[in-house]
């Protein structure tokens, strides 16, 4: 069967990439080892608070179980969601980001949301049934 990839191949799979970018993505394409590097969880927001001079910004503090803890977060969500429909939401935090001070806050990750191209809606990503929190997105 060509064009199929077996799971014991996916390790050597940087291998056999096509080296052409897709016409129509806007990214540059990354290699199978550089996924692996990224560390998404499942996470509960269990404050939302409003942050001194900023319009777009939220300061979250996420649950992410007992093998990571709780974590700070600043989200530019604010124009989209109000701080009691996020108290309790289950999303998807980016865990091994870099840390970067924002209005003062150390963000200790990046919550994943879908965005439209102007940018009017934007959507947090959630497990679509429930699952222990600092699970492992895949």
């Amino acid at each position: 069967m060509d064009g199929i990839v077996n799971f014991s191949d996916v390790g050597n799979s940087h291998k056999n990439r096509i080296s052409e970018q897709p016409e129509n993505s806007r990214k540059e394409q990354i290699s199978f080892p550089d996924w692996e590097k990224i560390d998404l969880r499942v996470g509960k927001i269990v404050k939302a608070e409003d942050i001194e001079n900023a319009d777009k910004l939220y300061k979250l503090t996420i649950d992410l179980g007992k093998e990571i803890g709780k974590r700070v977060v600043c989200s530019g969500i604010k124009q989209h969601y109000n701080k009691d429909e996020l108290k309790g939401k289950k999303i998807i935090l980016f865990v091994n980001l870099a840390p970067r001070k924002m209005k003062g806050i150390e963000s200790q990750g990046m919550i994943l949301a879908a965005v439209n191209e102007d940018e009017s809606k934007v959507v947090l990503i959630q497990p679509d049934k429930d699952i222990e929190l600092g699970s492992r997105v895949r």
